[in-house]
């Protein structure tokens, strides 16, 4: 049954668990929402709080499953970053130059706009594919592009933590001065510039500030060493696997730097935060300003949208396979596209998705309704407005450090991935892998993946394209009919006679190559050849179709499949049916298949078919 709020409120009696879980959950989020804002979408800290709440709280009611955490990720958060870099350093083109000057004078309010606008898109799409039913997309993208969702975001995940690791770097070694006015005149944008920028800074002509450098590692090995530890200790105290090592690492390190006063050492700290007014915290997304926006952001939107969903329907299935509920594909769509489509009327927020990590955590936490997610998003809220003046003296390296941490889980991952693949020997998956790690370093994010899984849909069409067919022979002393290619002992009966079984039911995709794919049975086999060589085999004088496999057939697959049996006719090639299924037989019946070949041609197996052509052939001697 799928779990929604009218199901789950009414009888609610499991708050001691979800009240654990949306505590230990708040912990994690609240430094990671921060971080995500500051040192990815280069936005205000209230940005990310204001965006792991409103979305949550949306999708606690609406959502289907129990366990999902739908908050900003680092993946997308980085893609708004880099959308809102590339607008301020490319401004839109605009009559009056307004964008121009606004990016100029104040860059904060533009990065705002780009931001809430994409959260805009993003929702806007995912909610129409929820309204139209097109959940359905989940089982394609999940089969269809898990090789190539997994090169281009997974593996593409593992290359945008490389990309998020040198984003970091620069704020870590205290590089982000000379970041935006370096030397050249000219701010690195690509991964490729900004990993030069770091080699020349750091090594060649050495500018970094190496305390800001020693609080950042510091604070990262510090984080490391600790999971290790979480690891090891919670085999046997499984409750060690709670403690919140980020938000310890912000509080003890904003407690230093307050006490020692780092920021006249020349760390650079978080500061204050400027707290959102009544004027703020509500506004139309598609005001003048937004709207300018509205064509240039639209790919990251899209790009979101689809990389956000596939990571929420994945972290949704996971914990529904074990807690054993159903969730709903277009449910969820419905209730994504909602949470942000409602967050985008408050000003800079970031698109928000379900985590896998996160949402792993809230189950393991004792989380079994979407209460937990409530819970969270209540005490994300009031940190937001009652501790983060707290969080003035907190180093910005040591959020940087906390991205950095996300990455190591991300690079981890990525060589198990990749001798995975190397030993199944999937080239394409491997290729796809290199193209998005070339594009992204080069250009972009956006442009890498994007490409990637552009390509991984090509692909796909190219292989649904293709008709399975299979040559059929006798297996010796039996009535069994086979696959030469899979039975090497199946013979082929009488010269000139071809038996062929189609392997899956026919549509407009499949069957526009069947025509060829049948030409190159007749005159090649099973035998890969170029149609350029000469045949190895003779025409056909008798054909065979063996369609027991072949459920359903479409109109454009029944018109093809009626144009190529009467070419068939014309050239005076006997043409039989075998294992004909009720459904395609009323498609047959109405297109004229049936009255084409004949009744008398159709027989309810192959034996039989051979049986007639044999006394046919008989009779004729």
């Amino acid at each position: 049954m799928v779990s929604t709020a009218t199901s789950w409120i009414p009888n609610y009696s499991l708050l001691g668990g979800d009240a654990l879980a949306g505590i230990t959950v708040a912990c994690l989020l609240v430094p990671q929402s921060i971080s995500y804002a500051t040192s990815l979408a280069k936005l205000s800290p209230v940005s990310g709080l204001f965006s792991s709440v409103i979305p949550g709280i949306v999708y606690s009611l609406l959502g289907s499953s129990r366990q999902l955490n739908v908050a900003p990720e680092a993946a997308l958060s980085l893609l708004v970053g880099q959308a809102v870099q590339d607008i301020l350093i490319h401004p839109v083109a605009d009559t009056d130059g307004f964008l121009s000057s606004l990016g100029k004078n104040h860059p904060e309010k533009l990065a705002a706009a780009v931001a809430t606008i994409i959260t805009f898109q993003a929702g806007l799409m995912t909610f129409i594919l929820g309204i139209f039913r097109l959940g359905f997309m989940d089982v394609i993208l999940s089969r269809a592009l898990l090789r190539g969702f997994i090169t281009a975001v997974s593996y593409g995940i593992g290359l945008i933590g490389m990309i998020l690791f040198s984003e970091q770097c620069i704020p870590i070694f205290g590089l982000s001065d000379l970041e935006a006015s370096p030397p050249s005149g000219e701010p690195p944008h690509t991964t490729l510039d900004k990993a030069v920028f770091l080699v020349r800074y750091i090594i060649i002509q050495p500018q970094a500030h190496w305390f800001t450098a020693t609080v950042g590692l510091g604070t990262l090995a510090s984080l490391l060493i600790v999971r290790g530890i979480k690891r090891v200790v919670g085999k046997r105290w499984s409750w060690v696997k709670w403690f919140p090592e980020v938000l310890m690492a912000v509080i003890l390190s904003t407690a230093l730097s307050d006490s020692f006063d780092w920021e006249k050492d020349g760390v650079k700290v978080l500061g204050r935060v400027k707290p959102l007014t009544d004027s703020d915290l509500f506004a139309f997304p598609l005001h003048s300003l937004n709207y300018n926006l509205f064509k240039r952001t639209a790919s990251t939107a899209i790009l979101i949208s689809v990389i956000g969903f596939l990571d929420s329907i994945a972290a949704a299935k996971q914990n529904s396979m074990r807690f054993g509920h159903s969730i709903s594909p277009n449910r969820e769509l419905v209730a994504l596209g909602a949470g942000n489509l409602v967050a985008s009327f408050v000003p800079s927020t970031l698109p928000a998705y379900g985590s896998i990590t996160r949402s792993r955590l809230n189950g393991d936490c004792g989380g079994r309704t979407q209460m937990a997610s409530i819970i969270c998003s209540a005490l994300v809220l009031v940190s937001t407005f009652f501790f983060l003046p707290m969080l003035y003296y907190l180093p910005k390296a040591v959020l940087s450090a906390i991205v950095c941490l996300i990455v190591w889980g991300l690079l981890t991952e990525a060589p198990h991935d990749i001798m995975y693949y190397i030993r199944m020997g999937a080239w394409i998956e491997l290729s796809l892998m290199a193209l998005t790690l070339i594009l992204t370093l080069i250009w972009s994010v956006e442009v890498g993946v994007l490409a990637s899984i552009a390509l991984s849909l090509i692909l796909v069409v190219k292989k649904s394209s293709q008709t399975r067919m299979s040559i059929l022979g006798r297996m010796p002393n039996t009535d069994q009919w086979k696959p030469v290619n899979e039975n090497p002992e199946a013979i082929e009966p009488l010269p000139g006679v071809l038996i062929v079984r189609v392997r899956e039911s026919l549509d407009f995709a499949n069957s526009a190559q069947m025509k060829e794919r049948l030409r190159r049975l007749e005159l090649y086999g099973v035998e890969h050849r170029h149609p350029s060589e000469a045949p190895t085999r003779a025409h056909a004088q008798l054909l065979v179709f063996h369609l027991a496999d072949m459920e359903t057939c479409d109109t454009a697959a029944t018109q093809i499949f009626y144009e190529l049996l009467e070419a068939y006719k014309a050239r005076g090639v006997g043409l039989f049916i075998t294992h004909l299924r009720a459904k395609p037989r009323a498609m047959f019946e109405k297109a004229g298949v049936i009255a084409l070949i004949g009744e008398d041609a159709i027989f309810d197996n192959v034996t039989s078919a051979m049986q007639h052509i044999e006394i046919v052939e008989m009779e004729n001697e």
